[in-house]
This record gives structure tokens, sequence and C-alpha cells, in this order.
């Protein structure tokens, strides 16, 4: 067991303790998916993070890894990473809040799965931290357990589940945390949304990305279809700009380079896919790296095929998706006005206006945004696809330019 005591800064005693049973990385920081979360403006939103050696020369050791841009020190040493020993004192920041590290050695007999009665669990636990099996599942689909909802979607309903144990074992770690993807039964179209389920699956299983989720499995049960993906931990970039305001066009900038990276890959595969969805909430910060991640393949589409089902997104999709013809270009389309919602913080349809004949996005002069970030979005949104930037490669050149030298 870890135990990580937050120290009064003259005293040096407790004043607040955190037990970890179970855990092999620890978080801490001030973002609230942090495991230790300190609401203190002197560290960062993701400070530090505690993780177990998993090399078998060090198996069993801990060490330390500082994230954020105010240090971490160790024992009184500033260090960007390091081995903790038993007593180890963390200090986040030149003068932030004290942690002292103890690791304790449990000598019992861990209990059953049957002899386990869950005491001491702080409610909304996922898990047990004695036995690690799930304290609360409300179904189990296949050899899926799911623990909660997550969401209903215009193609289906998600869970948070976990694969059950043939074998369970208490002195297992955790079981990894995944979702489910339910194919919604009251479709209008219940033959066109098969279709659509099935062509997510499928291209999502030929993909292999660090910006898209990982695939895991596909399957029918009782009549009903399920895909089973990655958890991706972090915050869309609608809910980030809700809770923020408007991003710096760095900031903007530097995520949509990382977007233009995924649509290089997938617009490259053979046929190219067509993401059609492209848009901040579908954009997701992952925590872990402060990488962007591409979410939500159920319009996904390859180009070449037949027209198919029309989708499209009021202010970010281009006007030939809208007529139900969508192309790579698209998605280049979407970034741009993604762009435009990041920096006006605001919805990219209320910046359209109708020019030469045309429906278009125009940002004014006396806009925040630089001169040469707005001509980057007004061309990535052309109503034509011979005017706008080719690939996603060209436009994250064009971006790129934009940063600051």
């Amino acid at each position: 067991m870890i135990i990580l005591h937050l120290l009064d800064p003259w005293k040096r005693t407790p004043v607040k303790t955190w037990r970890f049973p179970l855990k092999t990385l620890i978080r801490i920081g001030r973002a609230a998916d942090n495991d230790v979360i300190l609401n203190d403006i002197l560290i960062g939103r993701y400070h530090t993070e505690l993780a177990c050696y998993r090399d078998p020369e060090n198996l069993g050791r801990w060490y330390l890894k500082s994230c954020g841009t105010m240090g971490t020190f160790l024992d009184g040493k500033l260090v960007s990473e390091g081995t903790l020993s038993n007593g180890s004192l963390l200090q986040l920041g030149a003068t932030g809040p004290i942690i002292q590290f103890l690791e304790q050695h449990q000598k019992r007999s861990a209990p059953t799965l049957a002899g386990c009665t869950h005491v001491g669990n702080v409610p909304g636990n996922l898990f047990c931290i004695h036995c690690g099996e799930p304290l609360n599942v409300q179904r189990t689909i296949r050899d899926y357990q799911v623990l909660r909802l997550l969401g209903h979607g215009g193609m289906g309903t998600t869970y948070l589940v976990c694969q059950q144990h043939t074998e369970p074992s208490p002195r297992k770690g955790l079981p990894e945390v995944r979702v489910l993807k339910e194919l919604r039964a009251d479709m209008e179209s219940v033959e066109k949304a098969q279709e659509l389920f099935e062509r997510e699956a499928r291209i999502l299983q030929s993909l292999c990305y660090a910006g898209i989720p990982t695939f895991y499995d596909y399957f029918v049960e009782n009549n009903k279809k399920y895909l089973v993906m990655e958890l991706i931990h972090g915050l869309d970039l609608e809910r980030w700009v809700l809770r923020n305001g408007p991003v710096d066009p760095v900031q903007a900038i530097q995520w949509m380079l990382q977007a233009c990276g995924i649509l290089d890959y997938i617009h490259g595969q053979d046929p190219p896919v067509i993401h059609r969805d492209l848009k901040p909430s579908n954009l997701l910060v992952r925590s872990r790296d402060n990488q962007v991640v591409l979410i939500d393949f159920g319009a996904v589409k390859e180009a070449g095929h037949s027209p198919g089902t029309r989708i499209a997104v009021e202010g970010y999709s281009a006007p030939e998706q809208m007529m139900g013809n969508p192309h790579t270009q698209s998605d280049i389309y979407a970034v741009g006005a993604t762009l435009v919602f990041l920096l006006m913080g605001d919805s990219p349809i209320r910046f359209y206006r109708h020019r030469q004949g045309v429906h278009r996005l125009q940002i004014l002069e006396e806009s925040s945004i630089p001169e040469p970030l707005r001509q980057v979005i007004h061309q990535a949104t052309e109503p034509r696809l011979i005017d706008r930037y080719p690939t996603a490669l060209v436009l994250a050149q064009a971006l790129r330019a934009c940063l600051p030298s």
C-alpha cells in the first residue's frame, strides 16, 4: 500500500492522507481527474506522477516523474525524475505543498472474492480496494461488466465496462476499463444504422495511431451489435472552451496540428478514410500526455464508395458534405471551423456571411485572430474544393508558419 501525507509546512505533521492499496500510477495536480487533487495555484494541473517500475531489476520500487512547469523537489533536490524511498519528501514547486511518500507492506492473507465484504470503500469507487472486483455491476453483456452509463449518441449508447475475469484473483491489479458502444435499436432505419455501425467497427479495426482510440472487440449478443474501444481519459475541446473561454492562438494551432496529423493518417489509408464528424466535442485532449485524440467514428466513410447516408454538422460541415458528397478535404474544412470555435469561443455558425453568391465563413479583420491565421482559416473553409487546402499535411504546414519563430 502507498500512503501519501500532505504535511504542515512548519510542523511537518500530516494534515491530509491518501491511501492507495492497488495503484501502480498516482497522478498529483490541480485537475479534477488526478488521484491526488491539490487546489493550490503554485502547482500545475498535472504536476507530478508517481509510478511503479516495471522492469525486473527494479520491480516493486517506485519513482517520481515531474510534469509541471513549476518543478518538483525530491528530498530537497530539483528533479525531473527520481527513485522514491520510504519516507521521501516531495515538494511541488519551490514553495508549494510538501507530500511524504510511505510504502506499507501488509503481510496478511488477501480475502477471496466470496469472502470479501468490500468494507472501507469510498462511495463512488468502481472497484474494491481490497479484492479489486467491481462494486456495482449494472449488468453483464457477454463477458463485459457494465459499470456506468457514459452517454447517448446519435448511433448508440456508450457504457463504461471491464472484462469479467474467468478466474478471479484478489492478487490481480484493477481490471482495465473500456468503452462499450451499443447500437441503438430505436433508430428509424435499422438497416442503415447497422451498416454504419459495422463500417465503424471494420475501419477502426484497421487503424493503429496514437491519436485514435484502440479497437478491442466487435460482437453480436441477443441480436444487438456491440463495439469495444479504449477509454480515453481527457477533456474534449468543446468543454475546454466552455470552461476556460477562447484559446490562445498558439495553443489552438498546436492542437490543430495534432488533428492534422490524425487526418493525414486516415486520409492516407487505401482507400482514404473520411471522418465526417470532426468538431470540438469529438477532439479530446488526453490527460496523460496532453495529446489530441479524435473520437466517435460513427459517421466514418471510405472515399470513392457510394454516397450513402448524408451526415452533416451545422457550422462544421463543408458544402459538398452537406450535399451528400464528402471528400477528404471536407475534414480539412472542419478543422478550419473548429479553429474558429477555439479562438472566438462561439459556434462558427455565427460567422457565416453570404458573399459572392455563396455562404462562407468570414472572420472580420477587427477580430483578435492574427491576420496570417485568419487567412489560413479562410482558405481551409473555402466553399469550393479547388480553392481549399488539398491535404491535411499542406494545412499543417500553413498552420505551422503562423507560430511565432
